[in-house]
C-alpha cells in the first residue's frame, strides 16, 4: 500500500519512513516531492485537524484517483504562553517558517519563566484521507518540559528544547530512534497503524 505524505518536510518524511519500518506493515511512504511537490496551502483553519485536512486536500488534488494521503499537523503548546506557538508552531517567528528562528524566539519568549512553569506538549493530528473521500484522524500527544537553552544536534524544530516526560535529555541529544518511539508523531502513527492493520486483515 501506498501513502501519499502531504509534506514538504524531508525531515518528516524521514520519520514516518522509519515509523512503518518499526511496525512492519507493507506500505510505502511516498513524499510530496515525488509527487511533483507539496502545492502552497495556507494552514489558516486555527485547528490541526482542520489544516491536515487542507494539506491532503491539496496534495490530493494532483494524485491520480484511487490514492490514499496521509497529512500530519502538528505543534508545541506551552502552558506559560497561553498554547502558543500551538497550531502556529512551524510560522511562531514570522511566515518563512525558519525553524532556527522558531526556535529562537520560543527561547526569548520563555525567558525568565521557572522551571515549574516550563511544562509544555507536543500534539500531532494525522489525517488519513481515503480515494472515496473517506477521512480518519488520529492523534498522539507527548508532554514533557522545556529547557532554557537549546541542546544536542538531532531532530529538528523545537526538539533541542523540549525534554519529554521521564527523560532528562532533549529529543535532539536522545536521537531519532528514541523520538521515534516516545513522541506525538509516533503515538499518532501507532494509532494509525492499528487502524490499517484491522482495514486490512
Amino acid at each position: 500500500m501506498k501513502l501519499h505524505l502531504a509534506s514538504g518536510n524531508a525531515h518528516k518524511a524521514e520519520e514516518f519512513r522509519a515509523l512503518v519500518a518499526g511496525s512492519g506493515l507493507p506500505v510505502a511512504i511516498v513524499s510530496a516531492r515525488e509527487a511533483g511537490g507539496m502545492p502552497p496551502v495556507a494552514e489558516d483553519t486555527g485547528t490541526f485537524a482542520g489544516n491536515a485536512r487542507q494539506k491532503a486536500q491539496a496534495l490530493r488534488a494532483r494524485l491520480p484517483a484511487g490514492s490514499w494521503v496521509v497529512a500530519d499537523d502538528s505543534g508545541l503548546c506551552v502552558a506559560a504562553l497561553g498554547g502558543a506557538p500551538g497550531v502556529e508552531s512551524a510560522y511562531f517567528a514570522g511566515p518563512a517558517g525558519d525553524g532556527a528562528a522558531n526556535l529562537a524566539k520560543l527561547v526569548r519568549e520563555l525567558a525568565g519563566v521557572p522551571d515549574e512553569r516550563r511544562a509544555g506538549h507536543f500534539v500531532c493530528v494525522l489525517l488519513l484521507a481515503g480515494p472515496d473521500g473517506q477521512e480518519f484522524i488520529f492523534e498522539g500527544r507527548c508532554d514533557g518540559r522545556l529547557r532554557h537553552e537549546p541542546r544536542g544536534g538531532a531532530g529538528f524544530g523545537y526538539d533541542p528544547l523540549f525534554v519529554p516526560e521521564g527523560e532528562g535529555l532533549t529529543f535532539a541529544e536522545l536521537g531519532e530512534a528514541v523520538k521515534n518511539r516516545l513522541s506525538h508523531r509516533a503515538r499518532a502513527w501507532e494509532k494509525l497503524a492499528e487502524w490499517l492493520r484491522a482495514a486490512t486483515g
